[in-house]
């Protein structure tokens, strides 16, 4: 029978030993999450047959728990070592998410180019979509041109068989020509003999061809003053001081016809009667009032020969302009003569006498000089308007003088475009004596008694429609009357013997 003292001794030691296990667990279950619960204690109760103070425990397993114990550190070990390699297989499992990333960047990169590489593909499709509708449109015009080519062929073929035509008329009146520039040169040595011309007898002046214009020559250019407005409070026009542009040959700028150009007719050295008229002339006369004062009342060409001139002149006679008398010395009226001409031209006289003309210097001069005589310029502009200018006195001096140009006191309704003329001798292309430092006739298109430059260039371009474009002021023009940029359509310069009659 065991003491009761040795009992309460193991039954301490058992409680020690079981306090002890608890802690031990309770230690391992705080560090390592994985760890195994803790086994429930059992207990024995062993009842003593004799003095028993109570129940007495006695833990029959501990060698159990213990082994248990080592157990689970083993465990822990493996629990830690696969924890590793989950760790490491994250990390992989990371590195190849970020791969993928990029791979994921780089697909979307491709897929947004693509995106775009496509719109362009559909752009230029639309592109060569429109280009071959616009070429199936074109085709149409394509075969319009070509007809109009060819019709502008068959056109110009036309043209030129219009040309050789005018070309063999022109031969045919130039022979017919010649062959009365030698009954003129009879009848001329007739006159000098006295014996004058037959009446009824035809004569018609030469109309030989004239040596071309030389180039003008090179002339400097410097700064000039502006000259006073005229009474009209018009100022003339003034062409640029460019060198450049100061002596560039211009003798393709002449008559043109803005809608239409004709063919170019050929040039004469004095008037001719090839224009159409057929009647023959009467005289000669000296001037046209002494042929109206004959009984001569129409209107037609008549045969002159001045006091002291020693040749005879074709001119037109105005007979019906009131009071009549009147002998044409210019006259434009359809653009169909050139007057961009040279000096020795301008001198001896151009153009046909039943159309647009001009008596020539020399012939007028020796008009003037017989006596006093007035000076009627008539104007008409592309609406049918209609207006005069007159001078009371009108004479230009010989040719040593230059023609130099006289007019006496104005009056009419055009105003007055020639007074600032006045005094001022006569300028052609190649023969300069205007006052303005470059050669106005290169500007002006004509031949004038220019001045710096002009309030007046009746020998200028004949423009058609009035208003013209062109980079000087070369048009038709007088002044007061529609100003320097309208190109009249028709204009008359006359004289007549001054009887002190206001027109």
């Amino acid at each position: 029978m065991v003491p009761p003292a040795l009992l309460l001794l193991l039954l301490l030691l058992l409680w020690a030993s079981g306090q002890q296990t608890g802690a031990s667990d309770a230690l391992l279950e705080r560090d390592f999450r994985y760890a195994a619960p803790a086994a429930r204690c059992s207990y024995t109760f062993v009842v003593p047959q004799q003095r028993s103070g109570g129940a007495i425990c006695v833990n029959a397993r501990e060698p159990e728990a213990l082994l248990e114990g080592r157990v689970n550190k083993q465990e822990l070990a493996l629990l830690h070592g696969e924890l590793q390699e989950q760790r490491r297989r994250l990390e992989a499992l990371q590195l190849a998410v970020e791969l993928d990333g990029g791979v994921v960047a780089e697909v979307k990169l491709l897929r947004k180019e693509s995106r775009s590489t496509s719109a362009r593909v559909t752009a230029l499709y639309t592109q060569l979509l429109h280009e071959v509708l616009r070429q199936r449109d074109a085709a149409p015009e394509e075969a319009r041109l070509e007809r109009r080519v060819l019709q502008n062929t068959q056109e110009a073929g036309r043209l030129a068989a219009r040309y050789r035509d005018l070309d063999h008329r022109y031969q045919h009146l130039e022979a017919g020509a010649a062959n009365q520039s030698a009954r003129l040169l009879q009848l001329e040595e007739r006159c000098r003999r006295g014996g004058g011309a037959p009446d009824g007898e035809p004569v018609v002046a030469d109309r030989s061809r004239p040596a071309r214009p030389p180039p003008p020559a090179s002339l400097p250019q410097p700064p000039v003053q502006m000259p006073p407005a005229s009474p009209g409070g018009y100022r003339p026009f003034h062409p640029p001081s460019d060198r450049r542009h100061a002596h560039r040959h211009t003798y393709n700028q002449i008559q043109n016809d803005q809608n239409a150009k004709a063919p170019p007719l050929p040039a004469a050295t004095a008037p001719s009667a090839a224009g159409g008229f057929t009647g023959e002339p009467s005289g000669p006369f000296k001037d046209c009032l002494e042929a109206l004062e004959a009984g001569h009342g129409t209107d037609g060409m008549y045969l002159l020969k001045p006091d002291g001139g020693n040749q005879l002149m074709q001119v037109w006679c105005d007979q019906t302009h009131d009071p009549g008398g009147w002998t044409v010395i210019q006259r434009r009226q359809d653009g169909a003569v050139n007057f961009f001409r040279n000096w020795e031209t301008y001198k001896q006289g151009f153009g046909n006498i039943d159309g647009e003309y001009w008596l020539g210097l020399e012939n007028v001069y020796w008009l003037t000089s017989q006596g006093p005589y007035k000076l009627l310029v008539s104007l008409e502009d592309w609406t049918g308007r209609k207006t005069f200018a007159e001078y009371a006195s009108f004479r230009v001096e010989a040719e040593a003088d230059f023609y130099r140009l006289r007019v006496g006191r104005y009056h009419g309704s055009a105003g007055d475009s020639l007074t600032w003329h006045n005094g001022k001798q006569f300028t052609t292309l190649d023969r300069d004596r205007d006052v303005y430092t470059g050669n106005c006739a290169h500007y002006q298109k004509g031949g004038w008694w220019y001045n710096a430059c002009a309030h007046s260039n009746l020998n200028g371009v004949w423009y058609r429609g009035g208003h013209y474009r062109s980079r000087y002021q070369d048009g038709v023009y007088w002044a007061e009357f529609r100003g320097g940029a309208y190109s009249l359509k028709k204009v008359t310069m006359m004289i007549r013997p001054n009887e002190n009659t206001v027109h």
